[in-house]
């Protein structure tokens, strides 16, 4: 498939680079080629290939999720520098609140 140099110049500038001249020609040429292989993938015959995420098998290898007792408020806070009684208190990122 063959790009047009405006092609190239309207995804630069969506893309916010700025492109010289030369650049521009050779992205026209490169972006060209790799559609060019995109389409030569599309006329693979994959109809009896079944759709997967990973090429390989893949498992779970977190441990079973069991409710348990946590660890109670307290303890949770006793090193904090700064609380307020029920939480951690941080500076403000957006300003002071």
């Amino acid at each position: 498939m063959a790009l047009s140099r405006e092609e190239v110049e309207k995804v630069s500038l969506l893309a916010r680079l700025q492109l010289s001249e030369d650049e521009l020609d050779t992205m026209t040429a490169q972006l060209g080629d790799v559609l060019d292989y995109v389409e030569l993938l599309g006329e693979l015959k994959t109809d009896d290939v079944e759709p997967m995420a990973h090429a390989l098998d893949v498992s779970d290898v977190f441990r079973e999720d069991r409710a348990r007792p946590s660890l109670d408020r307290a303890r949770a806070l006793a090193n904090a520098p700064n609380l307020d009684g029920e939480c951690y208190r941080v500076p403000a990122v957006l300003g002071e609140v």
